[in-house]
């Protein structure tokens, strides 16, 4: 399949609206969490310069300020700053420490940063705590014959296989495509870790700014072999959902879709994310498309109240079970 140099696309400027990624934008999070998020902001002269956006959610008569579903990253946004290495650090630590102050009352905040925050001190002054995960990113995506060289050899002997046997198609809706992301999880005895009314919602939502393309891989008997679910702006593509049917995973179908999805990301925006997961399988095949290690902060803090109502370790799961990468489970 190919694509035109650049596709008819709608991205919207995010600069202007405080987000250092698509996950931060007001329409994703009215799809993700309708009436459940907010945003602290910071302003000089008039003019926001840092913003911290944020959904609310009660477990177990604990107020925690988290993730909504599908969405990889929330954390803070600042706006771009000159001068000194000093002077910014010190600029980072008042603004960050502002939008902390911003907060509502919270028993437990849970959130995953943007890998372009690479400075949680001021969180850690505050009493958060942190755990580095880690993501891949392929940029620029300019050269897809550079991206290609870069895959492991295997990736390029699935894509190869799965050529022969499947076609992708982009033209099938939301409802395929959820049919097949739940037999991926299905195959591991778990159910969907999101509403399909969530997801319908979303693509109704990204498809209205031509913000999501869905890659499906069909055989010859009208099969489908794996779908893939991506979203992006104007500065990066994002590896949302994806599914596999169990008793046809061994045609090389989801490493054909990746590449698919590359070459048309490299129509519409910058970089490709991966998103990460620490599912050590799921890693393995993220990283044999050659992307670059980025690490990211997952940031948490808990109320002395929350301590004291938490009764080990099955508590402290079912309050802040973070599965990661919903849909990805390849």
């Amino acid at each position: 399949m190919s694509y035109p140099a650049k596709a008819n696309v709608a991205v919207e400027t995010e600069a202007s609206l405080g987000t250092n990624s698509l996950f931060q934008q007001p329409w994703w999070l009215d799809a993700v969490a309708p009436g459940a998020w907010g945003a602290v902001e910071v302003s000089r002269d008039g003019r926001v310069v840092a913003r911290l956006p944020y959904v609310t959610e009660k477990r177990l008569r604990l107020r925690g300020l988290s993730m909504p579903p599908l969405t990889q990253t929330l954390g803070p946004w600042l706006a771009p700053s000159e001068g000194k290495q000093t002077g910014q650090l010190a600029r980072q630590k008042e603004l960050m420490t502002e939008l902390i102050a911003g907060l509502p009352p919270h028993d437990f905040f849970l959130q995953r940063f943007h890998y372009s925050i690479s400075n949680w001190l001021p969180f850690y002054w505050s009493g958060f705590e942190q755990t580095t995960r880690y993501t891949y990113v392929i940029e620029p995506l300019d050269d897809l014959d550079l991206v290609w060289a870069e895959f492991q050899s295997n990736a390029r002997r699935e894509i190869r296989k799965a050529q022969k046997r499947v076609a992708v198609r982009t033209d099938l809706d939301v409802e395929r495509f959820l049919d097949i992301n739940t037999l991926s999880f299905k195959r591991q005895g778990l159910e969907l870790p999101y509403s399909r009314e969530l997801v319908r919602r979303l693509d109704a939502t990204c498809a209205e700014r031509q913000a999501r393309r869905m890659f499906f891989a069909e055989d010859g008997q009208g099969r489908l072999h794996a779908a893939l679910y991506i979203v992006w702006n104007e500065d990066s593509a994002y590896y949302l959902m994806s599914g596999i049917d169990p008793d046809l995973r061994n045609s090389g179908a989801m490493s054909l879709l990746v590449w698919e999805a590359l070459q048309f990301a490299s129509t519409v925006t910058e970089k490709f994310d991966f998103e990460g997961s620490v599912i050590e399988p799921v890693e393995r095949f993220f990283r044999s498309f050659g992307g670059a290690l980025r690490p990211y902060f997952r940031i948490t803090r808990f109320s002395r109240r929350m301590g004291f109502l938490m009764a080990g370790r099955d508590m402290t799961k079912a309050l802040l079970g973070d599965s990661h990468v919903p849909g990805k489970r390849t």
